[in-house]
């Protein structure tokens, strides 16, 4: 349902896992579908800077020389400077970190190096749970438990003791008790979860969230316990909304339900694309890839609505696709018209 290993390829891929030491910069590559116009060119344009935000009330870091901000960079040598500043609304922004599956270790350490550099804390997002997705846009993840806590141990020790705030598993959960994982494999996927977020909770400046699911499915007391079983209480709170399109509102009355029975565990919500909340039109099961008329949400923050909030986050990066349908590249592949779409509020 969410970005494949490609969209979690970042600019940081095998053979280009340096930090550009002062701009914290990251070197050379880009994500699946390549840079958006232009090459590194666009990450060297003064003109195009891309500065972080205030960290009393967003203490993530921003990736200076993501997918957007090199679009941004591309418009601007165009003369396209209306398309420019409507990029730089999703540029501007800290956006989860996919860690691909080929280079973990390089890749985690990257993007934290390059957040300790700007003083601020790496937000990275683990999705490469064996049996991903249910063969869906986004299948694939790790061969067998083995392969995926050789690939957890490289994540762990990119982070080592770097400040870090960690998403386990888009829908890793949420496909155990919708019965999408089949039987044969939900054991192991427990385990694996839990040694996720056991291991990341090791470290020392590590903060964990599960994913939780989203206010459409709405069914706290079928989640809650497989929360459990996958180690929530061990973690520092869930997740919800991950790369969807629900209200912050409804997002939060969610999360809410499952926190009271979840003896008040707090949360963090993808606030990312749901600015107009979710799409009604079209086939019912796939009114969550690429919908049209979208529009991005509150800005990622630390002060949000509600005490058991811990933060407003965009975990999915808004003008990624989310797989070949209604004319999309595929999952993960920077879509420049999209993402245009979802700055102009949907326009």
């Amino acid at each position: 349902m969410y970005d494949s290993w490609r969209a979690a390829l970042s600019p940081l891929r095998a053979g280009a896992a340096a930090v550009v030491l002062g701009a914290a910069l990251l070197a050379a590559g880009c994500s699946s579908g390549g840079s958006p116009a232009g090459g590194d060119e666009a990450a060297d344009d003064p003109k195009s800077a891309i500065t972080q935000q205030p960290k009393d009330a967003d203490p993530f870091w921003v990736n200076p020389d993501g997918n957007a901000a090199r679009q941004v960079a591309a418009y601007e040598r165009g003369g396209d400077k209306a398309a420019a500043e409507r990029i730089r609304k999703i540029a501007e922004q800290p956006t989860g970190e996919w860690i691909g599956p080929e280079n973990p270790e390089q890749e985690a350490r990257g993007f934290t190096e390059a957040a300790e550099k700007s003083d601020r804390t790496a937000l990275l997002v683990l999705y490469d749970i064996p049996h991903r997705d249910c063969g869906q846009y986004s299948g694939g993840g790790a061969a067998d438990g083995d392969a995926y806590r050789a690939w957890l141990d490289g994540v762990a020790r990119g982070i080592g003791d770097r400040a870090a705030t960690v998403v386990v598993e888009p829908d890793a959960v949420l496909h155990l008790v919708d019965g999408c994982t089949p039987a044969r494999f939900q054991e192991e996927r427990y385990f694996l979860l839990r040694d996720a977020v056991t291991r990341l909770k090791s470290l020392r400046r590590t903060k964990v969230y599960l994913d939780a699911g989203n206010a459409g499915w709405g069914r706290p007391d079928q989640i809650f316990e497989p929360l459990r079983r996958a180690g929530v209480d061990l973690a520092d709170g869930f997740a919800v909304n991950v790369a969807n399109f629900y209200s912050t509102g409804d997002s939060i009355a969610y999360g809410k339900q499952l926190s009271a029975k979840l003896g008040g565990k707090h949360f963090v919500v993808d606030t990312s694309r749901n600015g107009n909340g979710p799409y009604t039109g079209g086939d019912p099961a796939e009114r969550w890839c690429n919908p049209p008329g979208r529009a991005l949400g509150e800005t990622p923050t630390t002060r949000t609505a509600d005490p058991l909030v811990d933060a407003y986050l965009w975990v999915k990066r808004p003008g990624e696709s989310d797989g070949t349908c209604k004319g999309g590249p595929k999952a993960g592949d920077w879509w420049p018209s999209y993402a245009l779409g979802l700055a102009k509020g949907g326009g």
